[in-house]
């Protein structure tokens, strides 16, 4: 049985600005957790929001965790104010700060999970690792190379940069999770991109990759939801 969590829903003012719309798991004091995990929606152009019906297969998993779980709304989306960017940069700079609003409010966190889903995880590559007091792990689902030109207005090097100085901190944590049957990045696609990142001069940091069989971009048979869970399960015990 998941251990009881106290759920909050409202608004954060955060330093860049805007407004954002977030829902936030706690765990029980007396659990004296010291883990956060925030969790980035896909694209709103196409509807994405902090349901995610995904996102919350991982809440759920994160909350037996006795995590810190922050899911939310990504500007303009929801009750979150401002508008959404093309580039994906406000964003990213909304998720920063974000997170440090929320790390002041609980210093005893020192250990970091960002975890981004399709369009999510290209915001989510753009937080750094918070060495050395608070010790940050990636977890990037279904990451959309294939269509990232175009959901970026094609500020790829941003993102490319992003994940090369992840790769080459020695105390970043990667985990790329895909399915082969997605359907914006094919399998062939997926296998070369990852090999071209294995062979990243200077690769330093723990870095692990997971393709699912038969998981398509939105997992949404039993079998792949299944898969998915038990690979961040792993990766986060």
């Amino acid at each position: 049985m998941a251990p009881s969590v106290q759920i909050s829903e409202g608004s954060r003012s955060v330093s860049t600005g805007v407004t954002l719309q977030v829902n936030i798991s706690y765990p029980r004091p007396e659990l004296d957790s010291k883990k956060l995990a925030i969790l980035v929606h896909p694209w709103s152009w196409l509807g994405g929001n902090m349901h995610d019906s995904t996102l919350k297969l991982l809440t759920r998993l994160l909350q037996d965790k006795n995590y810190y779980v922050i899911r939310y709304n990504s500007r303009g989306v929801g009750k979150s104010s401002g508008w959404p960017s093309l580039t994906g940069k406000a964003e990213g700079e909304d998720l920063k700060a974000l997170v440090q609003d929320f790390l002041a409010e609980k210093p005893e966190i020192d250990f970091l999970t960002v975890i981004g889903y399709s369009h999510g995880s290209l915001i989510a590559s753009l937080h750094p690792v918070l060495n050395p007091k608070v010790k940050t792990s990636h977890i990037l689902l279904s990451y959309p190379i294939s269509p990232r030109g175009l959901l970026t207005m094609f500020h790829t090097g941003m993102y490319s940069s992003a994940l090369h100085n992840t790769l080459c901190n020695p105390d970043a944590r990667l985990l790329l999770i895909y399915g082969d049957k997605d359907e914006f990045t094919s399998k062939s696609k997926y296998d070369e991109w990852v090999d071209t990142l294995m062979r990243t001069d200077g690769l330093k940091a723990k870095f692990d990759v997971v393709p699912v069989t038969d998981a398509n971009h939105f997992w949404q048979s039993d079998s792949a939801r299944t898969a998915l869970q038990q690979a961040v399960d792993s990766w986060i015990s």
